[in-house]
């Protein structure tokens, strides 16, 4: 099934208006943060390359949020948790405080959230949860890639300042290289101390 409006529509057929697609990107990662964004489209939206941001290449994702950006009718919002909070609260309810922070930033506010995955509990409004809804809505979709472009270019600026980790290249997910560069340098100041791979890498050696 190709992402289409179809949720979206059926939503305001019961009567919600402004229907907010919500996704995240950096649940897995090691390092840096999670970002969630949502996004409200125009009623008649239609776009023939839109889908989950995880089958776009790199190149077609940053096209497709300076598209989706810069609509004057399309709106959206972000918001981003820091590694600091992510292991202060847990790496699944910092992503679902990322989704609730997003949602308070966009205005004017939406009424009912469509939430990739599954439901986000507390939530400030009616939600409905759509597993893989990143290749299934539109709305989700175009989340998803401001989440996963944000997050990227973050992590870009984060190799600058903290070259030795070449984060440009992974990103912060646990990758090979990533781990071999952890065990060298030990973790930097934007690493999860609360994932098992840092945790491992914090330990003296024997």
């Amino acid at each position: 099934m190709k992402c289409s409006l179809k949720h979206e529509r059926a939503l305001r057929r019961q009567g919600w208006r402004r229907v907010g697609g919500i996704d995240e990107a950096g649940r897995g990662p090691l390092a840096g943060p999670v970002v969630a964004a949502v996004v409200v489209l125009p009623v008649d939206f239609h776009h023939t390359e839109l889908n989950d941001s995880k089958k776009l290449t790199e190149q077609k994702r940053e096209q497709l949020y300076e598209e989706i950006t810069s609509h004057g009718e399309i709106h959206w919002a972000l918001a981003v948790v820091e590694p600091e909070e992510i292991d202060r609260l847990n790496i699944l309810q910092a992503t679902h405080e990322a989704m609730r922070r997003a949602v308070a930033a966009l205005v004017p506010d939406p009424d009912h959230a469509l939430i990739d995955g599954l439901p986000v509990l507390p939530f400030p409004m009616p939600q409905t949860a759509l597993v893989g809804g990143d290749g299934l809505s539109f709305s989700i979709a175009a989340a998803s890639i401001i989440a996963k472009v944000t997050r990227d270019r973050i992590m870009v600026e984060m190799c600058a300042r903290y070259p030795a980790y070449e984060f440009a290249r992974h990103k912060g997910y646990g990758t090979a290289l990533h781990l071999a560069k952890l065990r060298a340098h030990g973790p930097c100041p934007i690493h999860r101390k609360s994932f098992a791979p840092v945790q491992q890498a914090l330990l003296p050696l024997a």
